[in-house]
């Protein structure tokens, strides 16, 4: 269970809904009063989650606090008359009408392919329905793909090529009953928390249990695993076909499941037999014994249950990837049974449901194939339309290349961000540029996509919408609205309805080839009438939902598919008969041959660019980013790198770098870290141009951590590798660097951050997030900036930037040598007790107060004795400041320091030194997504008998500047 922000409210509506994070589906309560969001809780009656939420899922009614929403929300509708202008209010009636009117000229200019959709795994299944009606239905059109092309495409691609259809065949209750867990390509730990927290249970039920992580980077999940596998970048195949060999050799496979159920294993036998196991460990860079030891535990420590994720879809192989693993369940007979099967692990909320309902270029309603003539009519039938096009839409990747090209004149984007999250930003850009008529249909107005758009369309979002999402387990759940929509926000399955409506009129032709008794497509007065509509295209289908209804949602809670008419409850495993979804009836075995990933180091580009999430962080950050204390764990934007690298490099920790690829550059810091392997790198896929930009080496923009990434994807999923590219690194040299805080009001915090953003354009190197807990007693959020560029700019403009955070007026102190260019501006106010105390702060040229003064400004620290030595010229504190080190415990804001300072003076087994802590910190009693930290703390941290008095800890910000700048 969470921990309660808000004490019972007399008139308070609780209402129950689902999280808009990742793919596990937690139920939330959501507690509201006149129209406003006060807290949200674990839904203990959910059967994903059972109460639990992770930090991001506990912080969720924080994201909707009017002093949040109010700075953040896009509010009403705007039109950009001119690119590079700010935009102008309108109504809605004169904004769809001029999207109406733009399309329908397009349409009738150009054809139907010159219009293209971009929509989200984070739209409900209702939202994803009538948008792909719309598009594939009346404007003729397949270009519709969506932001699960680059989270689920080679899952599914995986699951149709082997199993026939796109399906999981497990479910979060085989956790329990799995006696060995392989998880490959994920950091579960961090990117599905709740998941994590039910491994750690059955862990804890079953000590029999084994847990075997794959993965280049020694993560948290890694740290758990009884067998670490630190594979190189792309051998995802070679490793199963590593593991199969060793299977086959010891008699670890079930050859009668194989000669009743499967077809095709002879081929992929004799390949993967062809070669010693020693060569499929070379390739991986592990050692033959624990290759031989994950094969024996998986093929004899059975049932087996594999948990994968983007680390296997985000490849050029990684289709392969999928198929590979998948038929290690196959040989093994480890699918359909209590505690065994290929669990792909879903990135998005809806990801799943948007798979649904062919919500993607390939995709048809139902898992039907637009390739197939027959689903295509079938579609058409329903629809009441002459035809579904046969022709294949583009997806994701495609489709910003062909409008760069200038084939597409019009993008439509809904409730994604793809100027931060596709590969090869600076194609992204140029399509965005390059289009006629770009429509942003969006929550948040501060994403890097909203700056590019014609017309922004106010959609509404968590806590405002209604319908229904898909979990990973094939679990269906309803998000139910509990507050109205902010500002003139409208659902996005209504904006769609709206937009059809108008093109009916505008386009009449279209109108009168309908089938006899259809007059509109667009006739849907609520979310469930959509959904009905939706239901019926399944019958007869792998996902037959026919049994269901929003009224059984209702009355008995999410429920999982198949659920056909006549059933009482949905299944949790499939293939238990051993019949798969294919026309025979058998599984397929595929034959895929290992390739190395398509770009490899060189003299040029020596490393290896991986990317992933954050622990406390969510995709591009326009809900997350708006919290201080999700910035608690990991405080600002950094490129991690093996220690040894850096000493290699001459680079130190901490240092900026500039960092580039073949298709473009970004400057940020460097970050020590011992779970890199040599040679590779990291950069969280977060730290897009809304949090770390610049002016690159030739005056352009940088971009954020996709400027690096590469476009090239599987052939099958058209899934793209955004995990891997290769990267060279060098110092950035920027002789000047400042640092800005300030403590501002929550209702002003944000704003600034928006306000701060074309800064970009002046600085080589700019990283600006929040800091604090929201908001703190006195009602205040913290806002960080660093910048640096290659000489101190004109004093007109520092002054300008620290006139925004507030460094102005008779109580600020300042120290000024202008002619070094160092600078250092306090801001200090007296409290009701007259103690003084620092509220913003600049630190110009010379930055090595950083390593200090932002201390005490975040701790609070009385100043009043310090006074005029906070500006001596001289870079060492004039009081100890001791570092409070990593935040561990976002939720009770403990930190690495306080952990271990109590360890030390505690003695017993593992089990009773974590019980201990968290009985003294509170740490991991509340959310748990620190517990893997935790526990890795308890285990290397050796008891010490006499205890060392704990020091008084004030909190610091690590100093992330180029030192040598000073």
């Amino acid at each position: 269970m969470t921990m309660s922000t808000a004490a019972p409210v007399a008139g308070a509506t609780v209402t129950r809904s689902t999280c808009p994070y990742c793919g596990t589906g937690c139920g939330v309560k959501i507690t509201s009063v006149q129209g406003q969001i006060v807290d949200v809780q674990g839904d203990p009656d959910h059967p994903a989650n059972f109460g639990r939420l992770c930090t991001k899922g506990s912080t969720l009614h924080l994201t909707a606090a009017a002093s949040v929403t109010q700075q953040t929300r896009l509010l009403h509708p705007q039109q950009r008359l001119q690119r590079g202008a700010a935009p102008t209010p309108l109504g809605w009636d004169a904004a769809l009408n001029l999207a109406a009117d733009r399309l329908a000229a397009i349409i009738r200019e150009h054809g139907p392919q010159a219009v293209a959709f971009y929509g989200s795994g984070q739209l409900l299944t209702e939202d994803y329905y009538v948008l792909n009606k719309l598009v594939k239905g009346f404007i003729g059109t397949n270009l519709l793909d969506t932001n699960s092309r680059l989270c689920m495409s080679s899952a599914v691609a995986g699951y149709k090529a082997t199993l026939g259809a796109d399906a999981p065949p497990a479910c979060y209750a085989d956790f329990d009953h799995a006696e060995t867990m392989f998880i490959v390509g994920a950091n579960t730990a961090w990117a599905h928390p709740i998941l994590f927290r039910r491994i750690e249970a059955a862990r804890a039920a079953r000590p029999s249990q084994k847990l075997i992580v794959a993965d280049p980077r020694r993560t948290e999940t890694a740290e758990m695993a009884d067998l670490y596998l630190p594979i190189r970048p792309g051998s995802d195949v070679a490793l199963f076909h590593g593991l199969l060999h060793v299977m086959v050799r010891e008699g670890l496979i079930d050859r009668g499941y194989i000669a009743r159920h499967t077809t095709g294993f002879e081929t992929l036998e004799a390949a993967v037999m062809d070669q010693p196991a020693q060569v499929y460990a070379d390739i991986c860079g592990i050692p033959l014994a624990d290759l031989e030891q994950a094969a024996r535990w998986m093929g004899g420590h059975t049932p087996t249950l594999s948990l994968y994720c983007q680390g296997l879809n985000q490849s050029t192989a990684g289709t392969d990837k999928n198929a590979t693993l998948i038929a290690l369940h196959l040989a093994t007979g480890q699918i359909g049974i209590p505690g065994a099967g290929p669990f792909s692990l879903t990135g998005q909320p809806n990801a799943m449901g948007g798979r649904e309902v062919g919500g993607m270029a390939n995709l048809l309603s139902a898992h039907r194939d637009l390739a197939n003539a027959a689903h295509r009519e079938e579609v058409a039938a329903l629809w009441g339309v002459p035809e579904v096009p046969a022709q294949p839409g583009k997806t994701a990747v495609e489709m910003f290349e062909a409008a760069a090209r200038g084939e597409i004149k019009a993008l439509w984007i809904a409730c994604t961000n793809p100027a931060q999250s596709l590969p090869d930003q600076a194609t992204v850009r140029r399509a965005l540029e390059r289009a006629e008529f770009v429509v942003v249909q969006e929550a948040f107005a501060s994403t890097a996509t909203c700056a590019y758009a014609d017309l922004l369309l106010p959609a509404t979002t968590w806590g405002e919408k209604d319908g229904t999402v898909t979990n990973s387990e094939r679990r269906i759940s309803r998000v139910r609205p509990a507050v109205p929509p902010t500002g003139e926000a409208r659902h996005d399955w209504a904006i769609f309805t709206a937009l059809g409506q108008r093109l009916e009129a505008r386009l009449p032709e279209r109108v009168a080839a309908y089938r006899p008794g259809t007059t509109t497509l667009f006739d849907y007065p609520t979310p469930e009438s959509v959904w009905n509509e939706h239901r019926a295209s399944t019958r007869g289908r792998d996902l037959d939902i026919t049994g269901l209804s929003y009224a059984l949602l209702e009355q008995q809670g999410p429920q999982q598919w198949p659920y056909p008419e006549g059933a009482t409850r949905g299944r949790a495993r499939l293939y238990a008969d051993g019949r798969f979804a294919t026309p025979d009836g058998k599984a397929r075995f595929v034959t895929a041959a290992w390739r190395a990933p398509r770009e490899q180091a060189d003299a040029d580009y020596p490393f290896v660019l991986n990317t992933g999430r954050l622990r406390d962080q969510w995709h591009g950050m326009s809900r997350t980013g708006t919290l201080g204390r999700l910035f608690g764990h990991v405080s600002e934007p950094a490129i991690e790198l093996h220690p040894d690298d850096l000493q290699q490099q001459g680079l130190r920790d901490g240092q900026l770098l500039r960092v580039r690829s073949r298709r473009g550059e970004v400057l940020i810091p460097a970050r020590a870290s011992t779970g890199q392997r040599r040679g590779e790198a990291y950069i969280a896929m977060h730290w897009g141009e809304e949090f770390i930009s610049g002016r690159g080496r030739g005056g352009q923009r940088l971009q954020g951590v996709n400027a690096l990434t590469q476009p090239a994807f599987c052939p099958s999923s058209k899934q793209p590798e955004l995990k891997n590219a290769s990267i060279a690194i060098e110092a950035a040299d920027l002789a000047w660097h400042a640092v800005f805080l300030a403590w501002l009001p929550a209702n002003e915090a944000l704003a600034l951050r928006e306000r701060l953003k074309p800064l970009a354009d002046t600085f080589a190197f700019t990283s600006c997030v929040p800091f604090g807990r929201e908001p703190d007693a006195q009602a205040r959020v913290g806002v960080l900036l660093r910048v640096a560029d290659e000489q101190a700019p004109a004093a007109e403009r520092l002054r300008e930037v620290a006139a925004a955070f507030g460094l102005e007026g008779h109580e600020l102190l300042r120290y000024d040598d202008t002619a070094r260019g160092h600078h250092r501006w306090l801001q200090v106010q007296a409290d009701r007790e007259g103690a003084q105390h620092l509220r913003a702060l600049m630190l110009a040229g010379d930055t090595r107060p950083a390593a200090w003064l932002p201390a005490l400004l975040q701790a609070d620290h009385d100043v009043t004795e310090l006074g005029s030595l906070l500006l001596h010229p001289g870079a060492s504190a004039p009081v100890k400041v001791a570092d409070a080190g990593k935040q561990i415990c976002t939720c009770y804001n403990v930190t690495e320091p306080q952990i271990v300072a109590h360890l030390q003076h505690c003695e017993g087994s593992a089990d009773a030194r974590l019980a201990s802590l968290q009985g003294a910190l509170k740490c991991g009693t509340n959310c748990g997504s620190c517990v893997p930290t935790l526990r890795t703390l308890v285990r290397n941290t050796p008891f010490t008998e006499s205890p060392a008095q704990a020091p008084t800890v004030v909190p610091i910000v690590e100093d992330r500047s180029d030192r040598r700048a000073a």
